[in-house]
């Protein structure tokens, strides 16, 4: 191994600890906190966080094996079921953030109609579509083998060998990437900007409201009138730093690999096999990253965990005095 495989595999290794531990706090958070439980979106985060859980744990490590050993993990028909749960996973996980922009775009533009468009079983809906969808390529590809070790990626996922069927795969690879990562970033984009724009005309309205009130306060303190000026601008640039991040993360994560898998199926570019394992640790970055964007940023989140963390530590102080107490009972009759 050289120095730039050694890097990637400690980054691998960082993304692996990364991703499991956050995406197994949002699960706890779930079990614990039922009102999360009651929401909406939380079906969709936990679909999210399962396929996150369930990448992490079975290709992840087998890519960290095959970027070690320069070899196939396992022999054919395993490599097979794990890059069958590589395009499942992916574009399961996908299909996920774009029903949460679709959530997040109705109880914005539609708050008052948001619970009679959005409840458990247009989720269960929803989340149905995304099982279907990833199933049908994932399923696709099994059958036609083009599930396989492939040595740019050094992990199992989309690979033909063969030569006899590279037009049926060249289609097949148009078609899966066009209808999952480019309708999904079509969505996020569509969804999140009209998410923004109502945001900066409800911010307009408040920063009027704002500016009306500072002026009919004519004594009020200069110090409290920027205060009110600067949390203006903060809620100006609030909205929009969050739609920021979640088309930027999804962009920034799975762009690079996609892109190489579309110049890939041109014989003639060349691509340098430390990039191919980059783009690949790229979209298992998204994995680790999911939890802070969508759920543990969150007040709620935050929240839950801050009172799981305080429980956790009366626990262990009650547990700690208790012995104490039981110590100092037993050394009562020694000292008689």
């Amino acid at each position: 191994m050289d120095t730039a495989e050694v890097i990637l595999s400690v980054l691998v290794v960082v993304i692996i600890i990364v991703s499991l531990l956050s995406n197994v706090l949002v699960l706890i958070c779930f079990l614990y906190n039922p009102e999360i439980r009651k929401q909406v979106p939380g079906l969709f985060n936990l679909n999210l966080t399962f396929c996150n859980l369930l990448l992490t744990v079975s290709n992840m490590p087998l890519t960290l094996v095959g970027l070690i050993s320069e070899a196939q993990p396992g022999g054919d028909g395993f490599c097979q079921i794990v890059g069958f749960l590589e395009t499942f996973l992916s574009t399961n996980s996908m299909l996920s953030m774009a029903a949460l922009s679709i959530d997040r775009w109705i109880a914005v533009v539609f708050p008052l109609r948001y619970h009679s468009k959005m409840r458990h079983r247009d989720a269960a809906l929803v989340l149905g579509y995304t099982w279907a969808h990833s199933m049908s390529f994932s399923t696709v590809a099994t059958c036609f083998s083009w599930v396989g070790y492939h040595r740019l990626y050094a992990s199992c996922t989309l690979a033909n060998p063969r030569a006899s069927s590279r037009t049926q795969f060249v289609i097949f690879t148009v078609f899966f990437h066009s209808f999952t990562f480019f309708l999904s970033f079509i969505v996020l984009c569509v969804t999140y900007l009209k998410v923004l724009k109502v945001a900066r005309f409800h911010c307009k309205r408040i920063d009027v409201i704002t500016m009306q009130t500072l002026v009919l306060l004519v004594d009020i303190h200069p110090s409290v009138r920027q205060r009110c000026l600067e949390e203006q601008k903060r809620r100006r640039q609030r909205a929009s730093r969050k739609i920021s991040t979640f088309i930027g993360t999804f962009m920034l994560c799975f762009a690079p690999y996609v892109i190489t898998r579309i110049v890939e199926l041109f014989p003639a570019v060349p691509i340098n096999p430390h990039w191919g394992i980059v783009s690949k640790c790229l979209t298992y970055s998204k994995a680790a990253c999911d939890p802070f964007v969508y759920s543990l940023l969150r007040h709620q989140y935050k929240k839950t965990c801050t009172d799981i963390i305080n429980r956790l530590l009366k626990r262990s102080s009650f547990n700690a005095s208790g012995r104490g107490h039981e110590t100092q009972v037993h050394s009562i009759p020694a000292a008689e």
